[in-house]
């Protein structure tokens, strides 16, 4: 089974590799991810060199269909955000 990242095992990484106290490093690791939405809501991309980028992007209104009743539905507008992994990361993952 896959172990998945948390916030908290985050937080955890960087403090083990730092001096400061765990309440500081939660601040920190919680702006960068405010930081981060904030962009994403005013449709910036967010670069991470080495790691990737995520950006966010519209979707037009489509017609979707319930799969139990076969009915046709209108899907409203919506944005999505993407992860494109950088060419270096995908090398390491894939050698």
């Amino acid at each position: 089974m896959q172990k998945t990242l948390t916030k908290a095992d985050i937080i955890d990484a960087v403090l083990s590799t730092s001096s400061r106290k765990r309440r500081e490093v939660k601040v920190i690791v919680e702006k960068l991810m405010e930081i981060m939405c904030d962009s994403l809501q005013k449709d910036h991309e967010v670069l991470l060199t080495g790691f990737g980028k995520f950006e966010c992007y519209s979707k037009s209104a489509r017609i979707g269909r319930n799969p139990h009743t076969e009915e046709a539905l209108l899907l409203p507008p919506r944005k999505v955000v993407v992860f494109r992994v950088s060419r270096l990361f995908r090398k390491e993952l894939n050698p």
